[in-house]
C-alpha cells in the first residue's frame, strides 16, 4: 500500500520545517500573509534590526519561499512565493489553536534542541 510520504523527500521537507521553525523567519512570513511589504515594514512588524530581517529574507529567497519586487527609489518589496505556504501557515494556525496547548507543555528533550532560538537569529 502506497502512503503520502512515498513521493516526498523526507530530507528536503525537514529542510523546509527546520526554515519555517525559525521565530524571525515564522514572523517575516506571518506579516507577509497580508500582502507585499517591504523591508522597513517587516523590521517595524518583527521588531529586530534591518540587517537581520534582511539575512532572513535572502534566506527565505533563496529557499524559493518568498520572491522580490523592486519599486522606486531603490525599494523592494517582498511577498509570499507560493500560495501553498498561505495554505499551510494558514493551516498552522488552526493546528495550534486546537493543539497549541500540548506543544507549548511539551517536555520532550528534542523539542528543546531545536526550539532554542527566540528570534533574533
Amino acid at each position: 500500500m502506497a502512503t503520502t510520504t512515498d513521493h516526498i523527500d523526507l530530507a528536503v521537507a525537514a529542510r523546509l520545517f527546520h526554515g519555517l521553525g525559525d521565530p524571525t523567519r515564522l514572523r517575516i512570513l506571518l506579516a507577509l500573509l497580508d500582502g507585499e511589504r517591504r523591508v522597513t515594514d517587516l523590521v517595524a512588524a518583527v521588531g529586530t534590526s534591518q540587517p537581520n530581517v534582511s539575512n532572513h529574507l535572502a534566506c527565505l529567497r533563496d529557499c524559493g519561499l518568498v520572491v522580490d519586487r523592486p519599486a522606486e527609489r531603490r525599494q523592494v518589496f517582498y511577498s509570499i512565493a507560493r500560495p501553498e505556504l498561505h495554505d499551510l501557515l494558514r493551516a498552522s494556525d488552526r493546528l495550534l489553536a486546537e493543539a497549541g496547548h500540548e506543544v507549548r507543555l511539551c517536555s520532550n528533550p528534542l523539542m528543546d534542541a531545536t526550539c532554542e532560538s527566540d528570534g533574533d537569529g
